[in-house]
């Protein structure tokens, strides 16, 4: 993707948060000189990949198979392992309409994925075999809104703004909004965007960037070369 692209973006997905009454976290703003000079006190929020997330999954059609992310909070995987701390992590997403984010499950994360506002989120879903891998033929439970569901393979879940569903690993889902473009909530465990992403088709999480202007904020994938 395009530096230039992924500028548009940040700022067309900042209007449409705000429109909805949401705001993002101070750091949010800081341009890339302040982000560096402010990296001790922020350590925490570059440990855990806090901040501007944007990816077309390495393929470059952003418009048809992408997604926007905002990471809130994010805890840490040894609180999460031993029990007790900061065990969760809360997103704010952007899917457009007709955007997919592909096939994909988690092994260790469980979320709540909420229609905050927009158009209807679609959500697709398969079971996983007795290896954990994608089960063309099985379905699973999940919550809505705390209530049980069974699902079919297969099953499309459509929630309107104020419905959620709850995830759990195993639970293989794809998603896009319909209608419209969804802002989406995800609140959930511990969050590791670059080990616990299993994707059914083999494709990347991060996108490369062809830097034809300056960044307005950095990303996360930015923080490694970055600090």
């Amino acid at each position: 993707m395009k530096r230039s692209r992924i500028n548009e973006i940040i700022a067309d997905a900042d209007e449409m948060i705000r429109s909805h009454g949401f705001s993002l976290p101070p750091f949010a703003y800081w341009t890339p000189d302040e982000f560096r000079a402010r990296a001790a006190e922020a350590q925490h929020v570059i440990d855990t990949r806090c901040g501007w997330d944007i990816t077309d999954y390495g393929a470059g059609r952003y418009a048809e198979l992408g997604l926007f992310l905002f990471t809130l909070r994010n805890g840490i995987l040894s609180d999460l392992q031993r029990g007790g701390g900061m065990c969760y992590a809360e997103k704010l997403l952007i899917s457009q309409q007709d955007q997919l984010s592909p096939m994909h499950t988690h092994v260790i994360k469980a979320e709540d994925i909420i229609n905050r506002g927009g158009a209807t989120l679609v959500i697709e879903l398969f079971g996983s075999d007795d290896a954990g891998g994608f089960a063309e033929d099985r379905g699973g439970v999940v919550w809505c809104d705390g209530i049980r569901l069974d699902y079919a393979p297969g099953q499309k879940l459509r929630l309107a703004p104020g419905e959620s569903v709850t995830l759990r690993p195993g639970d293989w889902h794809a998603f896009w909004g319909e209608g419209g473009d969804v802002l989406i909530g995800e609140v959930s465990t511990v969050n590791d965007d670059e080990t616990d992403n299993i994707f059914r088709e083999p494709i990347g999480r991060f996108s490369t960037i062809e830097e034809d202007t300056a960044p307005t904020h950095l990303l996360v994938s930015d923080y490694a070369a970055a600090f």
